[in-house]
């Protein structure tokens, strides 16, 4: 019962989401200072933030260079409303500030290499897909050497949604019943999945992204899981596969 396993990248193999909120903590420092005269708080800065941010990912899907503008744009809105003055220096300062995320190492969550060589000893076949810029993405991949995993089976998508998904399955001629998604994102790991009709692995974070967070109203046509630690992945998978073959033979 040799399964196709898919992996999401960001916060499910890498940390992603501390990076930003980083980078977040930096730049809601620097816009009350410039604004909180005029009575604007950090948690409005963060909230407008995050508004502008999804509403451009909703639009034109994970470009790298929406994060940097979402600090302008957040900039600029706070501008007007108050009336300061614009400054191309405190916007170029802004620019590079978030630029700088995609500059941070990367590190990898506990026990990764132990889950995909655990998964890949099984006979499994390893596949990656992750939502971004291609660059960005492959630099993560490349400084992990996760290309030993899954070789040419990586598919880097700006729009990371049902549609992006079922290309990929087609494409692949995909045994939907032997195929798993899994990844921390229920909008765009999880609901695709089961839309798609392949299992999934819910991998629940402590602190999740707003835009990833949505009700799972989708039915599984396969298995759903929920867990919490990237180590949990091979056994959960070889109970269920264990416990559905108990199924079929009785």
């Amino acid at each position: 019962m040799k399964q196709k396993i898919m992996f999401d990248l960001d916060d499910t193999l890498v940390h992603c989401n501390k990076y930003f909120h980083f980078i977040l903590d930096q730049f809601a420092d620097l816009l009350y200072a410039w604004y909180s005269s005029a009575g604007i708080t950090r948690a409005q800065i963060i909230a407008k933030q995050l508004e502008i941010d999804i509403a451009r990912v909703q639009v034109h899907g994970f470009k790298s260079e929406h994060f940097p503008q979402s600090l302008i744009d957040t900039y600029r809105y706070y501008q007007n409303v108050t009336g300061r003055s614009a400054s191309p220096v405190e916007e170029d300062k802004l620019w590079k500030l978030g630029n700088s995320v995609y500059e941070l190492d990367v590190e990898p969550y506990p026990a990764m290499d132990e889950t995909l060589d655990s998964l890949a000893s099984s006979g499994h076949e390893l596949h990656l897909y992750t939502g971004g810029d291609s660059l960005i993405q492959y630099r993560k991949i490349e400084s992990m050497n996760l290309e030993r995993y899954f070789q040419d089976r990586i598919y880097v998508r700006l729009h990371k949604n049902t549609d992006a998904l079922e290309q990929i399955l087609k494409d692949g001629k995909f045994n939907r019943a032997t195929t798993w998604m899994i990844g921390n994102s229920i909008r765009t790991d999880v609901l695709p999945a089961l839309h798609c009709g392949i299992n999934a692995v819910y991998l629940k974070q402590e602190t999740e992204w707003t835009f990833n967070v949505l009700p799972i109203d989708a039915k599984p046509s396969g298995a759903l899981l929920t867990l919490t630690e990237l180590p949990q992945v091979p056994p959960a998978i070889d109970d269920y596969l264990n416990e559905f073959g108990m199924r079929i033979s009785g």
